[in-house]
């Protein structure tokens, strides 16, 4: 070969992305690169607390190990390619997570309260049928980076025009997984994030502000209770499990009695250390004529009696053909006294973020249908009306 041949053109070492490790994965990897474990909760500091992604900005650090991370580590979050802050102050994030692959993040202001609603999959699995994500269908899971990224975009909006500080106030109080995907089909990668949630060293957040929602996958739902103390709420959505196998389709692997088992050992785990107190959240979309009446509400009462619950009834959002309307206002209001009478806990969620389809169950903006679950269920619900008419028009003749 001849001396003036070029060089081979080798491709970029690959670089670590930091954003993702907890503080245990942290330690371990600067003990890997030759460096003391203490530089862990500096830099966790300086890119959570702090909503920095450039070594160069962490003045504690040495130059030279500023240098040496900057060659073989970065700190990357999922790019926001588009967000909306609606009137009522509710935020909204589309993040590119991957290739043609989007997610959505929800920032919801009440007062000094401010909840963000983080995705843990892109689409779902799961297709309960009054939710406009499980029409897409299900891509993939989120890595660890990209679920708590959308913490790190949240918690950096409120300050990040603001000049770099030594200590920032933390702008996030509570964090719920209930946008989208089931987060316990994503375990291995929540719980890393659950961890950053809590850690001190990161956002600091109390675990009674920590919420998991699962529409029920029992076996993770006990091996969520075995591994992190978290808060818990349920998709239920309905008193009886035929209504809840139309609605909640997972509930004909897992009924509600199983359901209900794993929910009681998951609260007698921690009920020594609060006294009894404690209490999962029922979430219950309301839905006219479908699971919204006096009758269904007397079951539910029923229904939880041996499960310490407290009670969301959700007003439903509607999307783009869905055949399911929200119930009346005093429909909801006469749900409510009826379990309210029945000594539970029951309040109704307020609808917000209305003007940028930022509500809960319709976090499915600009992702892409890559299963043509939607369409296939487009033509499932005109099949269903079309034979609906045909028998009208027989039973007439």
């Amino acid at each position: 070969m001849s001396n003036d041949s070029p060089a081979p053109v080798l491709p970029p070492i690959a670089k670590t992305n930091l954003l993702g490790m907890t503080r245990q994965q942290m330690e371990d990897y600067f003990v890997s690169i030759g460096e003391k474990k203490f530089r862990a909760q500096q830099v966790i500091k300086w890119i959570h607390q702090l909503g920095v992604d450039d070594f160069e900005q962490m003045t504690n650090v040495s130059k030279v190990l500023r240098q040496k991370l900057a060659e073989v580590a970065e700190i990357r979050a999922p790019e926001v390619i588009h967000r909306e802050y609606s009137a009522d102050g509710t935020r909204k994030w589309v993040l590119k997570v991957g290739e043609g692959s989007m997610v959505e993040a929800v920032l919801i202001p009440d007062g000094e309260r401010k909840t963000l609603c983080v995705s843990s999959q892109v689409g779902c699995s799961l297709d309960c049928s009054f939710c406009s994500t499980g029409k897409q269908g299900f891509q993939r899971d989120l890595t660890t980076a990209e679920i708590i990224g959308q913490v790190w975009v949240a918690n950096r909006s409120y300050f990040e025009d603001e000049p770099l500080m030594e200590k920032r106030e933390r702008a996030l109080t509570n964090v719920v997984m209930m946008g989208m995907g089931e987060p316990l089909l994503n375990f291995g990668n929540v719980v890393p994030a659950l961890e950053l949630m809590l850690d001190d060293f990161a956002y600091g957040l109390s675990k009674r502000r920590v919420t998991v929602s699962t529409s029920g996958v029992v076996p993770m739902l006990d091996k969520l209770g075995e591994t992190i103390d978290v808060a818990l709420a349920v998709s239920l959505h309905a008193p009886n499990d035929a209504l809840r196998d139309e609605l909640v389709p997972i509930n004909r692997k897992y009924p509600l009695k199983d359901l209900l088992a794993s929910c009681r050992r998951f609260l007698a785990r921690f009920q020594g250390e609060e006294g009894g107190r404690r209490k999962i959240t029922m979430e219950y979309v309301m839905l006219a004529g479908v699971n919204d009446t006096p009758a269904h509400a007397r079951e539910l009462a029923r229904l939880l009696r041996e499960t310490p619950s407290k009670i969301n009834l959700i007003p439903f959002n509607p999307f783009p053909k869905s055949s399911y309307q929200r119930s009346s206002r005093e429909d909801i209001l006469a749900f409510q006294k009826i379990l309210t009478e029945a000594d539970y806990i029951c309040t109704i969620r307020s609808t917000r973020g209305d003007d940028i389809d930022a509500a809960c169950g319709q976090l499915v903006g600009k992702v892409q249908d890559r299963t043509r679950r939607a369409e296939r269920w487009q033509s499932r619900q005109e099949n269903d009306n079309n034979n609906n008419s045909r028998e009208i028009f027989r039973s007439a003749s």
